[in-house]
């Protein structure tokens, strides 16, 4: 009986370690490491992930023979306010053909086949893998059945400047988004042209004369 026992204790014990395990959550190291994991649907001989920041190309990954290619001087931009883009240039036949559209990005990915994946068809639908903001709005944890996305979103470009994080419930086998949970505003940016601005609003609050008795009309009697 206590061997029973002991048994059931410890096989409670595997099962909660592996259930806390599997919630922790992980973090996107970077964009680069995301996009690195593209595995592409397409059939292709080579394909090369370039990153073009202010006129200079960087190779980021080199999958097979590298091909030929020409710069690019367009392409899919995951960082939202800098003048920097990603693109891809992949070989088949001899032939290099070159990926600068976020629609062709997702041809190219085509099935979901890890979190990665899951993360960039997410940005593409305007969420934003957040490198300065990593613990609320770059990780992730999983499950067998889920990914679940730590991602942000700009949700306002007027004032205040707003970001507004989120928790994606993305489906392993379909790649369909089932549930966004809306975890609140994370950054709140006022600029001095903003006139809702509160600390304007503060400093621009004048307070109320408050009447002055020398000055209260003397009543007389009669």
């Amino acid at each position: 009986m206590n061997k029973n026992i002991n048994h059931i204790f410890l096989f409670t014990l595997l099962f909660l370690g592996i259930f806390v395990s599997s919630q922790e959550k992980k973090k996107f190291s970077n964009i680069d490491g995301v996009l690195a994991k593209i595995v592409p649907d397409t059939k292709v001989d080579s394909w090369v992930l370039l990153h073009n920041k202010y006129g200079k190309n960087r190779e980021v990954k080199v999958m097979g023979k590298k091909p030929d290619y020409l710069p690019q001087f367009t392409g899919f931009n995951f960082r939202p306010g800098e003048e920097s883009f990603y693109y891809i240039a992949s070989s088949k036949g001899g032939k290099t053909t070159y990926i600068t559209d976020i629609r062709e990005l997702k041809d190219f990915m085509g099935k979901i086949d890890n979190v990665e994946e899951a993360a960039i068809a997410a940005v593409l639908d305007g969420y934003l893998i957040d490198e300065q903001f990593v613990d609320v709005a770059a990780n992730y944890y999983e499950d067998k059945t889920n990914y679940y996305l730590d991602l942000g979103k700009v949700t306002s470009k007027e004032c205040p400047y707003q970001k507004t994080h989120y928790t994606l419930t993305v489906s392993k086998a379909t790649g369909a988004i089932s549930n966004v949970k809306d975890n609140g505003t994370y950054i709140e940016v006022y600029t001095k042209n903003c006139k809702n601005n509160p600390r304007l609003l503060k400093l621009e609050k004048k307070e109320e004369p408050k009447d002055d008795p020398k000055k209260q009309p003397v009543k007389t009697r009669r």
